[in-house]
């Protein structure tokens, strides 16, 4: 339009101009014309789009009037249609902004994520279904047809081939039907609807303290609005039961959802069952381990309100929900929350930012907190419910350390003597053991015993991990397997190659030498390899079919097994090695979670803890049942070093296939950063792993003794040193691995 057209006081046609955000790793959202036909779609409104010979699914985005056009409106793609979907609700496109903005990635990569099933943003497919109609005059009968019309209903289509199979015919009579005008064809959406909750079925009863707990989570669920709140109990203490009360305070409103996130895949067998029997029916489940059906299906019953609770791992916080009345972080605590690929980001954490957004309530549910979780409770930003005592009858186990220094088992074996005979005593009895080695295969290195040669894996700075059960060797970075070689790789000596340290296999040889008569199973990720297998082996120790467990971190999540009463961590300093921050913090959840599988129900449990470092805090806050005052010591050397939470990191990893075009980027990147005080800039170093799959790896490390600013510090740092082909950068802010 010219300006004497506007100097006249015709409209101006900018109410054309949409902005559109695509599931993209572009800069920010692109502008779009709304053809003139078509009415003015409101923020969060799903459309189909050109783009580069193409076309794309993207978001109407809200934007900054303020924002200066480049592009004249003539200039513009038109939107080529309105997808037929719930919009995408406004907390939740504040959640993606804030999201890219904190972890420092691209507003379109977050959006992927809220976006993840393209099979969701089409058609859904039919299957043709039959309803009883009037039977047209003059049709021959036959005893068939007469049988398939007596089970045809009016109201609830059958498919063909449950009609035929309930009436006791053919298919062809069905059609024969159909085609006469006797039964009426109806087209169906093959995602049938999901089962509501039952909300008139009552729960256990709830101790005293679990009680307070409860009403004061579903005190604030009616009252609405954002909080948090830290529910701190011990394991088997009936933490579950506590935020089902919030659960179905959220559910009496109509049309509000709740999401439960859950570590990963292993812990939502049984809690699947226990919301099945306070429910009657199973929720919603998200997790990368159901087909795209499922996923297609979930998604569409999320974004239409239908899916009223959903239990999911860390990708469901980004799931198209409705109307979020209620979060639960369960097991806040694990460090498989942390997302380590694509957009880097925490899932505890970014589940408090959806609540505020969401204006819920939110309960992050641990036996052993985070150490960032409890400052926020003791300083009074979460409020802090505790559960000290189990549930029912069940006590705490009994913990005793097997000091490997006077008590070592004999040359090549692991089991300590007092280990073994507490074993014994245990099967005797009639009872279960769980012995914990949070190190999957047989062996973590096979070197030959004539040449001392390594067996490493040729696209990483990893050895190649034995596994056993499959005759393979394995890379546990990259995935690359190769089979068991008779003879060594470099000097060609045959049986020279030998095993070195122990893994969950090898733990297993053992033990069945060991008690052969004994019923021994594994529970590892390279044995349990879904969910299907995971629930049957727990079904089976619960039920008492497996005598001894072998098993590695997927053991301890959750796992309620009454007849289990002696854990026996086989290796409790492993975890203590290396120089991540979080390595005491981080072994001592672990055993303590590991721990608390033992003595759930009547019977009393025992732990014994091998160790070479008996007097180590992390292993006399176990023994002494002491967490807090190992917490408060981990809090102390914390805020002594500025590290987080009082502090903030951010670790940059540069990778690429040359090691000179890495290390010149780094070596740009340290010339480009900035003198601030109370800012550390470290590195370029080599990364422990310094190649994955192909990739030469280098790591950096900003610290800075504050929380706020570091953001826009990193990204204008970045900015200021020019990149380098074929490097690639990947920025984490608030890193958990250091690798």
């Amino acid at each position: 339009m010219n300006q004497q057209a506007m100097d006249l006081g015709e409209p101006s046609q900018e109410h054309l101009r949409l902005s559109v955000l695509l599931p993209l790793p572009l800069k920010g959202p692109l502008d779009y014309r709304l053809p003139e036909d078509m009415p003015v779609p409101a923020p969060g409104t799903l459309v189909r789009v050109p783009l580069s010979g193409r076309t794309a699914v993207g978001v109407v985005w809200p934007t900054d009037e303020a924002n200066g056009k480049t592009l004249p409106l003539s200039k513009l793609k038109p939107i080529e249609s309105v997808l037929a979907l719930p919009p995408m609700v406004d907390d939740l496109m504040k959640f993606v902004d804030w999201v890219a903005a904190y972890t420092l990635s691209s507003q379109g990569a977050v959006l992927r994520m809220c976006l993840s099933v393209p099979a969701a943003l089409g058609d859904v497919p039919v299957k043709t279904h039959y309803l009883k109609a009037d039977v047209p005059d003059g049709l021959r009968m036959t005893d068939a047809r007469q049988a398939a019309l007596e089970t045809a209903s009016i109201d609830s289509p059958m498919t063909a081939t449950v009609l035929s199979e309930c009436a006791g015919v053919s298919t062809a009579v069905v059609q024969g039907l159909a085609k006469a005008g006797a039964l009426t064809p109806v087209e169906v959406s093959v995602d049938a609807p999901f089962a509501q909750p039952d909300m008139n079925i009552e729960g256990p009863e709830l101790s005293d303290e679990q009680t307070m707990a409860a009403e004061a989570i579903a005190g604030q669920v009616w009252q609405g609005g954002f909080k948090p709140f830290l529910l701190d109990g011990i394991t088997g203490s009936g933490k579950t039961e506590v935020y089902f009360e919030g659960l179905v305070e959220a559910l009496k409103e109509p049309g509000t959802q709740v999401l439960v996130l859950v570590p990963e895949i292993a812990l939502t067998a049984q809690w699947l069952s226990r919301f099945e029997a306070r429910f009657g029916v199973t929720p919603v489940v998200w997790h990368s381990g159901i087909g795209m059906a499922q996923r297609r299906r979930a998604w569409r019953a999320v974004a239409s309100g239908e899916a009223r609770v959903v239990v999911g791992a860390r990708s469901a916080l980004f799931m198209p929900f409705k109307q979020l009345a209620f979060i639960t972080v369960d097991e806040e605590h694990d460090p498989s929350f942390k997302q380590e690929d694509g957009v880097l980001y925490h899932a505890r954490d970014m589940a408090v930012v959806r609540a505020k957004f969401a204006e819920c309530p939110i309960v992050l549910a641990s036996a052993t907190p985070s150490l960032e979780t409890l400052i926020n409770a003791n300083d009074g930003k979460y409020e802090k419910l505790m559960l000290r005592e189990r549930f029912g009858a069940a006590v705490l186990p009994d913990m005793q350390a097997v000091d490997m220094r006077s008590e070592a088992p004999v040359a090549g074996s692991w089991i300590a003597p007092s280990l073994k005979d507490a074993m014994e005593a245990t099967l005797a009895a009639g009872e279960q053991v769980m012995l914990f080695l949070n190190r999957r295969g047989y062996a973590p290195l096979t070197l030959c015993r004539t040449c001392g040669h390594r067996v490493e894996c040729p696209n990483c700075s990893a050895w190649l991990v034995e596994h056993r059960f499959k005759r393979e060797l394995q890379c546990h970075q990259c995935g690359l397997t190769r089979p068991t070689p008779e003879a060594c790789p470099e000097c060609n000596t045959e049986d020279a190659l030998v095993a070195c340290g122990p893994g969950a296999e090898r733990l297993f040889e053992e033990a069945k030498s060991l008690f052969p008569e004994a019923r021994i199973s594994v529970m590892t990720s390279d044995t349990m390899t879904n969910p299907r297998q995971t629930a049957q082996m727990v079904e089976q120790i619960a039920a008492g079919a497996v005598d001894i467990v072998v098993g590695t971190q997927i053991v301890t999540k959750g796992y309620h097994f009454p007849n289990l009463t002696l854990v026996g961590v086989v290796d409790a300093d492993l975890g203590l090695r290396g120089g991540d921050l979080r390595a005491g913090e981080r072994t001592y959840q672990q055993l303590v979670q590991v721990a608390g599988r033992a003595g759930r129900a009547e019977k009393p449990g025992r732990v014994l803890l091998q160790t070479y470092e008996p007097e180590h805090p992390v292993v006399q806050a176990l023994l002494s049942g002491d967490g807090d005052t190992f917490m408060q010591a981990e809090r102390d050397s914390r805020e002594r070093h500025a590290m987080p939470p009082f502090g903030q990191l951010a670790a940059l990893v540069l990778s690429g296939p040359e090691l000179r075009d890495v290390l010149e980027y780094g070596r740009r990147l340290a010339a480009a950063a900035p003198a601030l005080e109370g800012v550390q800039f470290l590195g370029p170093a080599p990364a422990p792993l310094a190649r994955i799959r192909g990739l030469h790896r280098m790591r950096m490390l900003v610290h800075s003794a504050k929380r706020s600013g570091l953001q826009r510090l990193v990204r204008e740092w970045v900015r200021a040193a020019k990149p380098e082909r074929g490097v690639k950068l990947k920025i984490d802010i608030d890193p958990h691995s250091f690798l």
